[in-house]
């Protein structure tokens, strides 16, 4: 079941303060800047960044994905490993809250989602 318009402006208020926080300074951004989506109980932040090949074409490395189980109320993280899918993020699999899945980004303490 996909989020409601209320849950969407919810989340975009705190994912989109989180993800200006770690943006890099406006006159890096060129080269490397944070944005996120938001596709039905999905949230995706991802780097946006030239290509190395081509810098005219950008390219969006993902950096984490957070799960809404609606039927639990809970939110699950996933980060992406070498094999490029998404894998449960085992030292902090889910959390009531986004804000906690956030924390838990920015933390990063295992070096899962910005290296």
């Amino acid at each position: 079941m996909a989020l409601s318009e209320f849950e969407i402006k919810r989340i975009e208020k705190i994912v989109g303060g989180f993800v200006e926080q770690i943006r890099p300074p406006m006159e890096k951004r060129s080269q490397r800047d944070i944005s996120y989506r938001i596709e039905n109980q999905n949230v995706e932040i991802f780097e946006v960044r030239p290509k190395w090949n081509d810098p005219s074409t950008k390219i969006e490395p993902p950096v984490a994905k957070a799960t809404f189980v609606k039927s639990r109320k809970m939110w699950k993280l996933y980060w992406m490993r070498e094999d490029m899918k998404w894998h449960c993020y085992e030292p902090f699999p889910e959390a009531r809250n986004l804000e906690e899945i956030l924390s838990t980004i920015g933390e990063d303490a295992h070096g899962c989602f910005c290296g």
